[in-house]
């Protein structure tokens, strides 16, 4: 007997009324060779001080280890691209996915809604919702449900669009119809993304050594940032974009349409030395619902003060 699954496109047509840019559907499974690289990538110690990451490998493998009775994982890209850049001069820069709010709580909102309208149409089943938030391979499962393949740089690229996209995941128990997954080569070639790197943190192709990613060092790293990256930063304070602005594949980006991702009007008029003078009530007022938060006000002037001193 032939199984019946959900008609894969009632979902991506619900995915897409809230907002979301794309869906694709893959079933749940077991991820290999994923799980090798993992592990191979964890015992080179190159996840420096994100030690999040050795915990819970098996869940971060196997979703029905994180989600008991799963079947599908509903897998959503959220377009961040802005409407309008920060401006560069004289100033210093945060990644463009900090420049409104977090995503996190945007994004999550959106998903509940899908569920909601998911439960109206088929009944009560088990979830579980994600956005970089929970021991789930988000670009592989993204792979895994047709929407890309993973450049060189390590991010999702998507065929057309380039990479400036949120992945979140919806892990549930709703037999749906998956889609093939992506087998293309995206890259070819091309290195541009390695080779602008200004710390070297890329090994090889696909090969980060996070301790010397930009974003890292400005967000993940505790204490002092090491002297060996002076000089190196761009003017970047949080984050950092350079190996997506180099990307081929970005020159086909199209500005986002959530309000809720544009810029704190307050940004708009920072440059160097406001910056500088940034007081923590500053801080909070202009990063309140932002991801940006995660640095706290202290690594943030970190930060500033490690540019300045370049």
């Amino acid at each position: 007997m032939t199984q019946k699954f959900i008609n894969k496109q009632k979902v991506k047509k619900l995915a897409l009324e809230v907002g979301f840019d794309f869906c694709g559907i893959a079933h749940v499974g077991i991820l290999n060779p994923e799980q090798e690289r993992l592990q191979n990538y964890l015992s080179s110690g190159w996840h420096g001080e994100m030690a999040y990451m050795e915990k819970h490998f098996e869940k971060r493998c196997d979703p029905q280890k994180l989600v008991e009775g799963s079947k599908s994982i509903i897998v959503l890209l959220h377009n961040y691209f802005p409407k309008t850049e920060l401006k560069t001069a004289n100033n210093f820069k945060i990644a463009r996915y900090a420049y409104g709010e977090d995503y996190h709580h945007v994004l999550k909102e959106k998903m509940g809604k899908i569920v909601q309208n998911l439960e109206q149409e088929f009944g009560a089943f088990s979830c579980r919702i994600f956005t970089d938030s929970a021991p789930v391979l988000e670009r592989a499962w993204a792979v895994r449900a047709g929407l890309g393949a993973i450049g060189k740089n390590g991010n999702l690229i998507v065929p057309g669009h380039g990479s400036w996209f949120f992945i979140s995941e919806i892990i549930c128990s709703l037999d749906i119809e998956a889609d093939e997954a992506f087998t293309k080569d995206l890259c070819g070639k091309c290195s541009k993304c390695l080779d602008s790197c200004p710390t070297s943190a890329f090994a090889d192709a696909y090969k980060l050594d996070a301790r010397k990613c930009l974003s890292y060092l400005s967000i993940e790293k505790k204490g002092e940032i090491p002297e060996e990256f002076k000089g190196k930063g761009r003017d970047f304070i949080f984050g950092c974009d350079i190996c997506q602005e180099v990307c081929p594949h970005n020159r086909h980006a199209k500005a986002h349409t959530e309000n809720l991702f544009d810029p704190n009007e307050a940004l708009f008029e920072m440059n160097k030395d406001s910056w500088e003078k940034l007081s923590k009530e500053e801080f909070r007022g202009i990063f309140k619902k932002s991801a940006v938060k995660r640095s706290k006000y202290e690594g943030l002037m970190r930060n500033i003060l490690f540019q300045k001193n370049k």
